[in-house]
């Protein structure tokens, strides 16, 4: 105890009363500490019974309908904790702009005008991430959060709205009112989705607006027939199928997207020669797609080829050397077979109340199976444009006014005095600005228009881009289509010729290259066969050498048997020995001892077919000299 006191004395606590005195602060600042966790526990529990939580996230269609919603919100805009951007554009095609944007003095001017060749980007007050906003909303102040879900790869939001209420009711109208007004602000677009066929879903691609159909000029009688029959079987448990075939540049898919900006629906695209496409992806897509919505296969022809031209000379089939350059050098892996598709569109697990759009630009490549009724139900053909189309598509273009009708400004005295003075927008005057003409100008110049142009020769693409060229000069346009018509031509046939050069150099290259393949194949087919050949010739030369090995063993044992006939064979042997030696140099070296190397000993076999007589010298000399090598053994 006193050295405690010793401790503690230099502090300027002298006494124990020091000690109890900083007990009771470590009581008390425990008790504060522990009523306050409670109370905070408490208030915590309190708020959650009357607190509902919300939580929206970015992969599916109500976090879109609640950034949209919000982004009309005043409160929203006067965010205290804000970040600048100018990216505003949301998943659904709609611009997320607050009341809280930076505009600028002359913003007045058309939203749409290009600043160096591009759009104005328009600057964006958002609210920051991680931060609570409140807002005020039928009676109920909403606490909206914006998080990150996955912030180490910057993208993956989240929104959490939280609000006093004891049951739900006020979290269903926010959301509908969301919904309606992201619907009513999205009428007038398109969305398009894309297969997936990684990891077999559907992505958003991005929303076009709605194309009018009168925009659409087709043969009298099509167009109405078309939604006619789209809205008898939209909806109902049944499956309808279109096939539209016919020339590139006629209109096919900008038909498909007008009816569906008419009929209100979606367009799902299925590109089936996309790569890791098979069987089992297609029939997972098939599975997925709503009921009312468009369907679209695109080029339908080309779904099981691959590097296949779409001109009318192609048959559809890859040539050898596209085929052998497919499988040598890449493999898109695309397993599609026809079995799968047509099990994908008609089969147990193939989708109802859908619109399936089909096109292709040679009909006569389909299997019939393909386009038999049942799956495409309704063909549509289309041609290059008629005279009815260029006329129809000239109107289309240059607007006109009703006859009589005059725009004139009013008098200067007819115009309030105390407006004169008034400061007026500056709003730029367009640079071009298309004639209004009269109506009965405009259907003479459409006539005179028609008529220069010829029938079924060019395509609709190709008009309409000769119009927009032209589209503030009605009437310069109708003068110069002759000229623009000779020019298309010669501009076809330099195509065409080049077509034609570069096809034939191709072909060329083709055949040389097989060529140069063929004679390399045939070297080496004939190397191979020398090489054999002299393979051959060496293991008949072992044979022979072991076989006269042999024989001459076998002449060894003999020739002990008699020692009278070893003097007579001494004569002999010399005697054929002498003989031997001249038929060798007379047979260029032909035969040898059993220990000659294999090449010496072919040559006999070429001089024994050369001379008769040879044969049976040598054979006597052959028997000689193994006697000699006998007899020699013995002695």
């Amino acid at each position: 105890m006193d050295a405690l006191k010793s401790m503690l004395s230099p502090l300027g606590v002298g006494s124990a009363n020091a000690i109890q005195d900083t007990l009771k602060l470590v009581v008390i600042g425990g008790t504060v500490e522990t009523a306050r966790r409670a109370s905070a526990g408490a208030w915590h529990t309190f708020l959650d019974s009357f607190f509902l939580t919300a939580h929206f996230s970015q992969e599916d269609y109500p976090y879109d309908w609640l950034m949209h919603w919000l982004s009309k919100q005043p409160a929203w805009g006067r965010s205290r904790e804000f970040e600048i951007t100018t990216r505003t554009v949301g998943r659904n095609g709609l611009t997320q702009s607050t009341t809280g944007d930076l505009d600028e003095e002359d913003e007045d001017e058309e939203e749409d005008a290009l600043v160096h060749g591009r759009r104005k980007r328009k600057v964006a007050f958002m609210p920051s991430i991680d931060t609570t906003h409140t807002i005020y909303y039928r009676g109920h102040w909403l606490r909206i959060t914006r998080t990150k879900r996955y912030p180490d790869y910057g993208h993956g939001s989240a929104l959490k709205i939280s609000v006093i209420a004891r049951n739900n009711d006020i979290l269903k109208k926010l959301v509908l009112e969301a919904k309606r007004e992201y619907e009513k602000d999205a009428e007038h677009r398109v969305h398009i989705f894309m297969a997936d066929t990684t990891y077999g879903c559907w992505r958003w691609n991005g929303a076009r607006q709605k194309r009018p159909m009168s925009s659409i000029v087709l043969q009298p009688g099509v167009k109405d027939m078309l939604l006619a029959d789209c809205k008898d079987f939209l909806g109902i448990p049944f499956r309808r199928g279109y096939l539209l075939h016919g020339v590139p540049g006629s209109g096919k898919t900008s038909l498909i997207h007008s009816l569906a900006g008419e009929l209100g629906l979606d367009i799902y695209v299925v590109s089936l020669s996309s790569k890791g496409m098979s069987d089992n992806t297609l029939t997972t897509l098939m599975g997925h797609v709503p009921s009312r919505c468009i369907l679209l296969l695109e080029d339908l022809d080309a779904a099981f080829t691959r590097s296949v031209s779409r001109d009318a000379s192609s048959t559809g089939a890859p040539t050898a050397s596209s085929t052998n350059s497919t499988t040598t050098e890449t493999n898109d892996g695309s397993t599609l077979s026809l079995s799968g598709l047509l099990n994908s569109l008609d089969g147990v697990a193939a989708a109802e109340g859908r619109l399936l759009f089909a096109t292709t630009n040679h009909i006569e490549r389909l299997d019939p199976a393909l386009s038999r009724p049942g799956r495409m139900d309704v063909w549509v053909n289309f041609t290059h444009a008629t005279k009815w189309q260029a006329e129809g598509i000239f109107k289309c273009f240059f607007p006109s006014k009703p006859a009589g009708v005059a725009t004139t400004s009013p008098p200067e005295e007819d115009v309030d005095t105390s407006q004169k003075n008034l400061p007026l927008p500056k709003r730029k005057a367009p640079s071009h600005t298309i004639p209004v003409l009269d109506e009965t100008e405009i259907s003479e110049l459409a006539k005179r228009f028609a008529d220069a142009i010829p029938e079924n020769e060019l395509s609709v693409a190709a008009l309409q881009g000769y119009l927009l060229k032209n589209k503030v000069r009605p009437r310069e346009c109708v003068d110069e289509v002759a000229q623009w018509i000779i020019e298309e031509r010669e501009t076809r046939e330099k195509l065409k010729k080049e077509k034609a050069e570069r096809e034939a150099k191709e072909k060329k290259e083709t055949e040389e290259k097989e060529r140069k393949e063929k004679e390399e194949k045939v070297a080496k087919e004939q190397e191979e066969k020398d090489a054999k050949e002299k393979t051959e010739r060496k293991e008949r030369a072992k044979t022979k050498k072991a076989h006269r090995a042999e024989t001459a063993l076998k002449l060894e044992g003999t020739s002990s048997t008699s020692s009278l006939a070893t003097t007579e064979t001494v004569v002999v042997l010399s005697t054929a020995e002498s003989s031997s030696s001249e038929s060798d140099s007379s047979n260029g070296g032909i035969e040898a001892d059993t220990e000659e190397s294999i090449t010496s000993e072919e040559e006999p076999d070429k001089s024994a077919d050369n001379a008769g007589s040879g044969d049976s010298a040598v054979k006597d000399s052959n028997h000689s000299k193994e006697k000699w090598v006998a007899v020699k053994a013995d002695s």
